[in-house]
């Protein structure tokens, strides 16, 4: 090893016991990034795909859960898309993000939770860096991270289940800032942790807080509806230094994410929370109006993303009132177009955690509390008039491409189907199997490649379509590869 090596080895090293992260063999060893990429291009692109985009945050490059890719094989091959590659993952239920041809996946293993940035391509991985974390949930759900990475230019965001925001560098996983949201903004412990995943708008990291005063810090748990606000509710920070810039709503947290969008040449954010839908400048942090929406009971949750369209946006719960679709001006209430709160039974949408996907004036979305009484239907944007419902009686969320929806169920069975406003349209499914490592014998049984629950939606990039079960993370190869012809 020469005299280089040696010393950025023990550069790695002291910077590893540092800051609590560590780097894969071949970049301890100087050999930069894997397969002798050399140090200087270390924050370039890894990808050799040459076709398709990021996608770096939560509900892809667009926020709606639309990939812009083009080139989907159908129907697929009888035993579904290439597996390129799967691995074991620890605990938790978000899934990864994808940047400059790198995968950024965060769980937990044992009391340390971590985020392992992988090659995209292959699963090859980089560097991890990990946190200790003594998350217990208080409904027996797993402790590990529910939220998703968001990466930034050459940084990428992580929040914990217990409300740690860390910043990190993106193609080293050098921490470069932290903030303890709990214990700064007094955030008495939600039903099932943090669950939100933060949005970058310019400078800004806008994180869903859900800060209370004091007094609500001695409530007993589980007794949520005691607990009170103190202007915390969204919080916005210097994502370079992870001051604050802005603090705004005494609403508490849900499990939705924020949703950016452009509406009359302006820009608003909308964020889900607790106690409904708020709306405001994601500039200034000034707030133009707040719209309760959320069930009575005590333990209902809102968890769906609101959906925008226009000048109007789409909220909707699971538990008892349903959707609403509203339209949106400055500094003033929303009207409502249609809502599912006076309807006894035949409520139009009821999304728990998954996020409808609006295509072509019609939105879809799983509808239903539980699995058993789960389905899958097509409702019209402007009227709420549900199209078509299938009852496949399982929670299921999808993700859209090339005029087709790919549809993962909790189970793990997974369903390409065309975007189709008059029919429930089944093209292609598929259940996982578990590549054997060398020939079976004829007959010899399968073992399904993800085990349930498989609660996060697939995730496309470059072609390469991304699913993870309770144990596992597979790689699968959606859109092939153009072909160069004629030796091109």
């Amino acid at each position: 090893m020469t005299l280089v090596r040696v010393l950025v080895a023990a550069g790695v090293a002291m910077l590893a016991a540092r800051s609590g992260f560590t780097f894969s063999q071949e970049a301890a060893a100087g050999k930069g990034l894997g397969n002798g990429t050399p140090p200087d291009s270390a924050t370039s692109s890894l990808w050799t795909r040459k076709q398709g985009v990021d996608w770096p945050r939560f509900l892809g490059p667009s926020g709606d859960g639309k990939s812009p890719e083009t080139g989907l094989v159908t129907p697929w091959p009888e035993r579904g898309p290439r597996i390129v590659w799967h691995k074991p993952i620890g605990v938790g239920y978000g899934i990864g993000s994808i940047s400059a041809g790198r995968y950024y996946h965060y769980d937990r293993v044992g009391n340390e939770a971590r985020v392992n940035c992988m090659r995209a391509e292959t699963g090859e991985l980089l560097w991890s860096y990990k946190h200790p974390t003594r998350y217990v949930d208080m409904y027996g759900y797993d402790g590990g991270p529910r939220a998703s990475p968001v990466v930034d230019e050459d940084r990428v965001y992580l929040y914990s289940v217990e409300g740690l925001l860390f910043c990190l560098n993106a193609f080293t996983g050098a921490e470069i800032w932290k903030v303890d949201t709990m214990r700064q903004f007094g955030v008495v412990q939600n039903f099932f942790g943090v669950g939100s995943t933060p949005v970058v708008e310019g400078d800004l990291l806008i994180v869903m807080i859900g800060g209370s005063d004091e007094d609500s810090r001695l409530i007993p748990s589980r007794q949520f509806d005691l607990v009170r606000g103190n202007g915390s509710g969204i919080v916005a920070f210097d994502k370079r230094t992870g001051a604050v810039k802005y603090q705004l709503t005494d609403e508490l947290a849900s499990y939705s994410s924020p949703q950016l969008a452009t509406v009359n040449n302006r820009r608003w954010c909308f964020a889900f929370c607790r106690g409904g839908l708020v709306g405001f400048d994601p500039r200034s942090g000034k707030l133009d109006f707040e719209f309760p929406w959320r069930a009575r009971m005590l333990e209902s949750v809102n968890a769906s993303t609101p959906v925008v369209m226009g000048n109007q946006v789409l909220i909707t719960e699971a538990y008892s009132i349903g959707s609403a679709l509203l339209e949106v001006r400055p500094a003033g209430a929303p009207k409502v177009i249609w809502d599912d709160s006076k309807k006894a039974r035949a409520k139009s949408l009821k999304c728990h955690w998954n996020t409808p996907i609006e295509v072509d004036g019609y939105v879809y979305g799983c509808s239903g509390r539980h699995s058993p009484e789960s389905d899958l239907r097509c409702v019209d944007w402007k009227t709420g008039e549900v199209q078509w419902s299938e009852p496949l009686r399982i929670w299921s969320t999808l993700t859209y491409v090339d005029g087709h929806f790919i549809c993962l169920s909790e189970d793990g069975h997974l369903q390409l189907l065309r975007a189709n406003p008059r029919k429930f349209d089944l093209v292609s499914e598929i259940d996982l199997m578990e590549p054997a490592a060398e020939p079976q014998p004829a007959g010899a049984p399968e073992k399904p490649l993800l085990r349930q629950p498989c609660w996060a939606a697939p995730i496309l990039s470059h072609g390469l379509l991304f699913v993870r079960g309770d144990n596992r993370l597979a790689c699968l190869e959606l859109i092939p590869e153009p072909r160069a012809r004629d030796g091109r």
